[in-house]
């Protein structure tokens, strides 16, 4: 299996200068805030960010593709970097802590390009998560600072805690009455939205987590820690990874009820 220490490593340094650049307008007055054409916001520090992780990468690994949120994609070949420079946006720009930088590298193989490599750096919240295809995942400090990161071992619905992001999108793919049907049937539900429930999903506090509708860049990182965490990440169409355009996590006991409430 390859070695993708220099990869996580150098995502590493990727995520601190993000971390330096996000954190320095976080709560900031001035801070500018434009409306995308989908109507989602975009501030300063998203583009910031991304520009900074983008001309790092340029230098680092010239051969490398990148594919980011604000600047789409750049390059070809079987590597590929594929950025969200702030994952939470809204929460960013509103002074809420909890959002972060999503970073993840992707190789092509069978089924086309699977993360390898993600990390997501949530510096307001003071926490870092991390992993390699086959080296496992982790959170901490650093890379010589960390523990190891395992899903629950949850079986059971009525003893599950069940994440998710908002009601928003649910009811228009029509799948709203089963949401609703697997929150009354869990122990616990909670929005805490974003990065944040699949990392909960990863260091076993939450047994599941899912989002009716994703890109690529809010998912690549997430996947391969919940996998390498011993967990479970699909579409809500079962496909394995994150290219269905929505996402679900778990620690796997419970992923086939999980997949079986939200379908349309």
């Amino acid at each position: 299996m390859p070695d993708y220490h220099d990869d996580l490593r150098l995502a590493h340094v990727l995520a601190d200068a993000a971390d330096a650049a996000t954190m320095d307008r976080f709560k900031a007055l001035d801070l500018k805030v434009e409306t995308k054409p989908d109507m989602t916001p975009v501030s300063e520090a998203d583009k910031a960010a991304e520009e900074l992780i983008r001309g790092q990468l340029q230098r680092a690994r010239p051969r490398d593709a990148i594919l980011g949120e604000e600047y789409g994609i750049e390059g070809t070949g079987p590597r590929r970097w594929v950025i969200d420079p702030i994952d939470g946006t809204k929460n960013y720009v509103r002074g809420v802590p909890v959002w972060a930088t999503l970073i993840s590298l992707m190789e092509a193989g069978e089924g086309g390009y699977q993360p390898v490599v993600g990390v997501v750096s949530a510096p307001a919240l003071g926490r870092r998560w991390w992993a390699a295809k086959g080296a496992g995942a982790y959170t901490g400090r650093s890379l010589t600072s960390a523990s190891r990161l395992q899903v629950s071992k949850v079986g059971r619905l009525a003893d599950a805690s069940f994440a998710y992001s908002s009601l928003s999108g649910w009811e228009e793919q029509g799948r709203l009455d089963g949401f609703l049907d697997l929150t009354r049937a869990v122990w616990r539900t909670r929005g805490y939205g974003d990065f944040w429930p699949y990392m909960m999903v990863a260091e076993g506090s939450v047994d599941m987590a899912a989002e009716p509708e994703l890109s690529l860049w809010d998912m690549a990182a997430n996947a391969i820690i919940v996998t390498e965490a011993g967990g479970v990440f699909t579409g809500l169409d079962g496909r394995h990874g994150p290219h269905s355009g929505n996402a679900a996590a778990s620690n796997g006991l419970l992923h086939g009820e999980l997949l079986s409430y939200l379908q349309p």
